[in-house]
This record gives C-alpha cells, sequence and structure tokens, in this order.
C-alpha cells in the first residue's frame, strides 16, 4: 500500500466533484490507465477499510488529505461508472 501523492489527492477530489460522463468524455488513454491501476487501488483499498471495518490506514489519509467521507463514497460511486471494479 503506496502512500497518497499529492496527484492522488486531486484526481480523487475531481472524481468525487464531477460528473462521469463528462470525465468519460475527455478521458484519454494516459488518464484511463491510471484511474485503471493506481486510482482504482486506493479506491479499492478505502472501500474494503470502509466496508470491513479492517483497517484504517487509507481513511486516515484521506481524512488528513480533506478528503471526507462522502467525498470518498463520490469518489468510488464516479469511478464505477467510469468502469473501474471497485468491490
Amino acid at each position: 500500500m503506496s502512500e497518497l501523492s499529492l496527484e492522488d489527492i486531486e484526481f480523487i477530489k475531481i472524481l468525487a466533484t464531477s460528473d462521469a460522463t463528462v470525465l468519460q468524455a475527455g478521458m484519454n488513454d494516459a488518464t484511463r490507465k491510471r484511474l485503471d491501476e493506481q486510482i482504482g487501488a486506493i479506491l479499492r483499498e478505502y472501500y474494503h477499510e470502509n466496508t470491513t471495518f479492517s483497517g484504517t490506514k487509507r481513511i486516515k489519509e484521506f481524512e488528513n488529505a480533506g478528503i471526507t467521507e462522502d467525498h470518498g463514497k463520490a469518489a468510488i460511486a464516479c469511478a464505477r461508472r467510469l468502469g473501474i471494479d471497485i468491490s
């Protein structure tokens, strides 16, 4: 489990506050690859911690970065609409 970078934090915040349709229209191959590999993995870890109560590392990282639970849920929902498997 890698630490959140500033780029990861910004990407998650964009997912949390954007419309998936708009993101899909403007997404290039590099962005899609990053979403699939890096951001998807982070959101899966966050989702797993929240649903199984198995840890708090990602939860604390999100809180420290100013990403609320509602933002985390919105980012997961947006990623799912973009076709990323979170669960």
